[in-house]
């Protein structure tokens, strides 16, 4: 593949990211917009759907040549008594050359089918480019969770390790209402934090050998060499803010506006369904290529046969022959009828499924956006009421047992429904902005009217700030 203007950008581009993401080892933090750029850009896939486009449109150019003329060499009559050329009259040396002519109209047509199919492959490749930044967004995500989730128990260890030193020194000492129980039971939460901080780096390590799949840089224009896969850390971290995703068509969600037709009408234009169109389209000159058959098959030939001199000395006149051949197909039933009648049923497959597809998409479409809304009114719980009251509860019970009118279990507890109200609040913030980014999949290049301004969702239970469009929004 020659590497032109564009690829070279393209290349530099991911280089840039690469170094800035990869070098400084000191850092290793990769950001969600590195991480979608880099997956698009150094995605294999991509670069082979070029070579088969490339390979289709080159195809395309082929099947509409004409066949090669066939030449034909020989000695005809050559008597087998003497092996004389001039002996017989009709002995003679032959040059012919033929040409067959296709069927009809089908060297056009199958060019043009070619043609068709090869404009499916951008289509294709942005589809791929859409998936990519929806599943690279959900690793993303997955790590960023885990990663703040081990924040948060970190940041509650050293109280719970205070907590158990109080009442081991208060149970030692007699002091106040503290049990050999209560101390075990601070012992013991400390013992299962220590299992849920385990299990929390277990799953940011998976979801960070994952997310690698998508982040090594390659080089096009080598493939024939063996790539450096060392050339990329096993372990990096992702940004510390939540990201801002802003959902890319936000009329959807509006019951007054809710239709399925008009569901049907934006993903009429998602590069998946487009494809589909392709291959219907190709699929109808299919079948103008079957009824092709119906029409004779031609060939012209033409030869020159010349003779020897006769022995008394005098001249032989030289041959010239010319003809044209065809076929007749007059017994279509069993043949021509029946690829036609198979050409037919494929094209009419093609546009079920184009149908089973868009219920595919918008069965899937409708339970994100419930499972969006469900979301949004969690958030608003945990926002307005749950963390305030869990926070006050652990703060009350602290307060009565320090002034020994209070259970030390009820401390312990409390502490902890705050920690799990906590986690759970940032679960929900990441699992919006998941099914955010799944919601966007399906409005990819979708020529969308609205040009209303779009409202981001809640990405934060600590704070409404979100960072800037240019940074982190939709390109």
């Amino acid at each position: 593949m020659k590497l032109n203007a564009s690829n070279l950008t393209s290349l530099s581009t991911a280089l840039i990211l690469g170094l800035s993401v990869f070098s400084a080892q000191a850092e290793k933090v990769v950001s969600l917009e590195q991480a979608i750029t880099l997956a698009q850009e150094n995605d294999p896939w991509l670069h082979g759907s070029r070579l088969k486009q490339s390979a289709v449109e080159n195809r395309s150019i082929a099947s509409g040549t004409l066949p090669d003329p066939k030449v034909s060499l020989g000695i005809m009559n050559l008597p087998t008594d003497t092996w004389d050329l001039d002996q017989e009259g009709m002995t003679q040396l032959k040059v012919g050359v033929s040409q067959m002519f296709p069927r009809g109209d089908s060297l056009e047509i199958k060019q043009d089918q070619l043609k068709i199919e090869s404009t499916k492959f951008p289509l294709l490749r942005e589809n791929r480019k859409a998936k990519l930044k929806s599943q690279v967004s959900q690793l993303w995500l997955d790590a960023y969770l885990a990663q703040q989730t081990i924040k948060l128990i970190e940041s509650d260890w050293a109280l719970f390790e205070q907590m158990a030193e109080v009442a081991k020194a208060s149970y030692s000492n007699v002091v106040g209402k503290t049990r050999q129980q209560d101390v075990i039971r601070a012992q013991l939460e400390i013992v299962q934090l220590d299992d849920r901080l385990t299990s929390q780096k277990q799953k940011l390590e998976t979801t960070i050998a994952r997310l690698n799949e998508w982040l090594h840089i390659y080089d096009s224009a080598r493939l024939n060499e063996s790539f450096n896969f060392d050339a990329q850390p096993l372990e990096f971290s992702v940004s510390k803010e939540l990201p801002s995703i802003r959902l890319k068509n936000p009329t959807v969600l509006k019951a007054s506006n809710y239709s399925r037709n008009r569901l049907a009408q934006e993903l009429a234009n998602h590069p998946a369904i487009l494809a589909i169109d392709v291959k219907r389209k190709a699929s109808e000159k299919g079948v103008e290529l079957a009824k092709q058959q119906y029409e004779p098959q031609w060939g012209v030939n033409a030869s020159y046969a010349y003779r020897d001199n006769m022995p008394s000395g005098d001249n032989r006149a030289d041959l010239f022959s010319v003809g044209v051949t065809f076929d007749l197909p007059l017994f279509t039933e069993n043949r021509q009828d029946k690829q036609v009648a198979a050409s037919i049923a494929e094209s009419e497959a093609v546009k079920t499924e184009k149908l089973l597809l868009t219920k595919q998409m918008i069965s899937a479409l409708e339970k994100e956006l419930r499972q969006l809304k469900r979301l949004s009114d969690r958030q608003s719980i945990y926002q307005d009421q749950l963390l305030k009251q869990t926070h006050d509860q652990a703060e009350a019970s602290l307060t009565a047992y320090t002034n020994d009118d209070g259970d030390f279990a009820e401390v312990v507890r409390a502490r902890i429904a705050e920690l799990n109200a906590r986690i759970s609040a940032l679960r929900i913030d990441v699992d919006a902005l998941k099914t955010v980014a799944r919601i966007n999949y399906f409005f990819a290049h979708s020529q969308s009217k609205s040009n209303a301004e779009h409202k981001p969702m809640h990405t934060s239970h600590k704070t409404n700030q979100h960072l800037s469009n240019q940074q982190f929004g939709e390109k």
